[in-house]
């Protein structure tokens, strides 16, 4: 299994001895050793992965790297953040996942999420089996605990990733903004109940209830 470390908290090196990662493509920065590279698809493997992917629009752009040696990645100065997993699954934007072991599977999954995070249907990316992946946030992303007795609401604009056994519910008319009497027009907030991570980012991006 490929072994992943951080250098900084921006550049992702992976050390592999014949093994396999899978990355964004274009995230490649440097590399030593004897390095191969193939595209693929992301979103899902397979014919069901590709009808899922023009169902959904949760579209990823994936390289295979395979080969002996070391390789850098990053992606625009995002902070990194490794999860390993262990048999579990993630949850996870198509646009934060950077690079996980080639023997973790890759799908799509209706979650509600994306309806409210980005306009672009209800469905997140899912990473689940055992090893190691690589997602970015728009600064330091900090990890907040979801338990049965104290449930967690995000606004879509932070919202990274999450894992564990967690539900959600997006809940429309109310973001930050509007309880400060600032928000205008459609707006909503995630909440999560149950047992697990959630992981945030400290930046605003755009939904389709504007700058949150």
């Amino acid at each position: 299994m490929a072994t992943f470390r951080l250098q900084g908290s921006k550049v992702l090196a992976v050390t592999m001895t014949g093994d396999a990662v899978k990355a964004k493509n274009g995230s490649m920065v440097a590399y030593d050793g004897q390095m191969a590279f193939k595209k693929m698809s992301g979103g899902g493997e397979g014919l069901r992965g590709m009808v899922t992917r023009r169902l959904t629009g949760e579209q990823m752009e994936v390289m295979e790297v395979r080969g002996q040696g070391t390789c850098w990645f990053a992606d625009r100065a995002s902070e990194i953040n490794l999860v390993h997993l262990h048999g579990e699954k993630l949850w996870v934007e198509a646009s934060n996942l950077l690079c996980t072991d080639a023997g973790l599977r890759t799908g799509t999954t209706f979650t509600g999420l994306r309806g409210g995070a980005s306009g672009n249907g209800l469905f997140t990316t899912t990473v689940e089996g055992t090893g190691q992946a690589a997602i970015v946030s728009d600064g330091p992303a900090t990890v907040l605990r979801v338990t049965p007795q104290y449930p967690l609401s995000v606004d879509p604009g932070a919202y990274v990733a999450h894992q564990g056994n967690l539900q959600q519910h997006l809940q429309s008319g109310v973001t930050f903004r509007t309880l400060l009497g600032e928000g205008g027009g459609e707006a909503f907030q995630i909440r999560f109940e149950g047992d697990g991570l959630v992981y945030v980012q400290p930046s605003e991006r755009n939904t389709v209830g504007g700058d949150v």
